[in-house]
């Protein structure tokens, strides 16, 4: 996972570009619904046995709560019951610190798909502290365990 040093701060810059970016991969995984889940079971096939059969509707539930943790990025107190909820739900699904890389992986993927030429190294290292940052705040608040 990206460098937790830099992981918890964003100019408002950084902030437009990741939003710009969601809505891009917002449009793009509307017309390819499987697709941050096909490019996770790529990366890690043992977690295939964690999801619900609907990938479409389990896609549609991730990308809003992305969308909405993404508004308030800077802001972890406006988002706290959320992480708590998130972190709790993937700790009683069996989701360890471990699965969180393939996780990544798997985002990184599909913006790559998605924006194409328009997702740059710039994209890539921002969406990956934005990851970081995201991960972060749902395993220490749903006491997610390391194994």
């Amino acid at each position: 996972m990206a460098d937790k040093e830099n992981a918890m701060s964003f100019t408002k810059e950084e902030l437009e570009l990741l939003h710009n970016s969601y809505e891009e991969l917002r449009k793009g995984v509307a017309l390819h619904p499987r697709a941050f889940y096909d490019a996770l079971f790529e990366h890690a096939p043992q977690m295939r046995s964690m999801f619900r059969e609907d990938i479409e509707g389990q896609n549609m539930k991730f990308m809003t709560t992305l969308g909405v943790i993404l508004t308030k990025l800077q802001d972890e107190d406006a988002v706290d019951e959320r992480f708590q909820e998130l972190g709790t739900k993937h700790a009683e699904l069996g989701v360890q610190v471990g699965h969180f890389q393939p996780m990544e992986d798997a985002l990184i993927d599909t913006l790559k798909n998605e924006l194409g030429a328009g997702f740059t190294a710039e994209h890539d290292a921002l969406w990956r502290r934005a990851f970081l940052t995201i991960s972060e705040r749902m395993i220490r608040r749903g006491n997610i365990p390391e194994q």
